[in-house]
């Protein structure tokens, strides 16, 4: 879902901001512990690559996305007064809070899953599914906080969102809309001095 917000912001930000000075605006991103960001992405590719080949990696799979959270947490609260972070801050949050209360896992709702290719369906209903989701039942906590909202056509992606992931997505867009436009109108002044045209008049004996 992160990578909606994303696209659309970049759609719009091209528009508002034009191709070319939208662009340039990315090499101006200036982001406190911006390494931190590639090396979590890289860890949960790696995770999603690789635990199902290692019972240990599948088994620890959660207390490492609980890790990756808290760390992007961080650095979404280091950069908070970036244009949107707020708002990314606070919907990453509601996905850790609700995967914290359930075992490092996002509870997905059946119903909402019903949408999704059925192969999938069936991995989280055998629990099969080595990923970092799982079927929502009895025992689940604070389930409004799952996945719970089922996207399909004609949306562009058949998908199953949170309420986290709807607020992260809207900080990601306002960031990214943002940092395309800022300057675009911006034009520079330069004050001049008022000409003084009063004639000096010389005192007449």
């Amino acid at each position: 879902m992160v990578f909606d917000g994303i696209i659309l912001g970049l759609f719009v930000g091209l528009i508002r901001g034009g191709f070319r000075h939208g662009l340039q605006q990315f090499s101006r991103i200036r982001l406190r512990g911006g390494i931190i960001f590639p090396i979590l992405l890289i860890v949960q590719l790696l995770i999603f690559r690789f635990q199902g080949n290692s019972d240990w990696l599948s088994s620890a799979s959660g207390y490492i996305f609980m890790f990756i959270y808290v760390a992007g947490m961080i650095f979404l609260w280091m950069n908070r007064d970036q244009k949107g972070f707020g708002s990314i801050l606070a919907g990453v949050f509601l996905n850790f809070l609700v995967m914290a209360v359930n075992g490092g896992r996002m509870p997905v709702s059946m119903s909402a899953a019903s949408v999704l290719d059925p192969i999938y369906v069936d991995m989280l209903m055998d629990g099969a599914a080595t990923t970092k989701h799982y079927l929502m039942d009895a025992t689940t906590r604070l389930s409004l906080l799952g996945d719970i909202i089922p996207l399909s056509p004609p949306y562009p992606r058949t998908q199953v969102i949170s309420i986290g992931d709807i607020i992260m997505n809207i900080g990601i867009f306002f960031y990214i809309m943002h940092l395309m436009t800022s300057g675009k109108n911006t034009t520079a002044h330069t004050p001049t001095r008022p000409t003084d045209t009063t004639e000096q008049v010389e005192p007449q004996n």
